[in-house]
């Protein structure tokens, strides 16, 4: 048994989203959240064999390239969560689909290299669709922010991957926007404009 590790969620502090779903929100937190504060975990092709080596129990192997393409992919997904109406297509993946003994079907990931792992991510995508999961993971609105988080909240209403650290920063960078605006507006009082 391979133990799997989180290390994108985990370097934010994230909770994990359920079942595969993790897999997916592993993916979209590789991206680093502001230049320069973190690495990209698909940066090249030997840091993205190295962060894939530790989040997936199966051993997939990256061709020369494949980096470049799982970056273009987890850009698509990102743009699916944040509502983005001008989503490009991903690109042809495969996936297998098997009934077994007892009539219950399968679905399995195909191919090799970055579109094997696109196949599982929407393998993971389609189960958590289907299990009505997939609204609840969400891009924190914090700009400087934007991790992918699963909300928990019981209304599926959270914006921010927490409250205390991203909710405060955005209020007070909209508190500073206000307070220099009355300050301006006032300015043109004073001069008489």
């Amino acid at each position: 048994m391979v133990d799997v590790t989180w290390v994108a969620n985990d370097r934010y502090g994230l909770g994990y989203a359920p079942r595969g779903l993790v897999f997916v929100q592993e993916l979209l937190n590789t991206r680093p959240v502001r230049p320069g504060s973190s690495a990209d975990l698909l940066a090249t092709d030997e840091d993205a064999q190295r962060w894939l080596a530790g989040a997936l129990a199966e051993r997939i192997a990256l061709r020369a390239g494949d980096a470049a393409k799982l970056r273009d992919f987890r850009a698509t997904v990102r743009a699916v969560l944040e509502h983005n109406t001008d989503v490009p297509a991903v690109g042809s993946v495969a996936l297998a689909a098997r009934m077994e003994a007892g009539g219950e079907v399968t679905l399995e990931p195909r191919g090799e290299g970055w579109r094997r792992v696109a196949s599982l991510v929407l393998l993971e995508i389609f189960v958590a669709q289907r299990l009505d999961t997939w609204r609840r993971l969400k891009i924190c609105r914090n700009d400087p922010c934007q991790v992918a988080f699963y909300d928990r909240s019981r209304n599926n209403s959270a914006v921010w991957h927490n409250a205390r650290i991203c909710a405060n920063a955005v209020n007070l960078r909209a508190s500073r926007a206000r307070q220099r605006t009355q300050r301006a507006a006032g300015a043109r009082l004073d001069t008489g404009h």
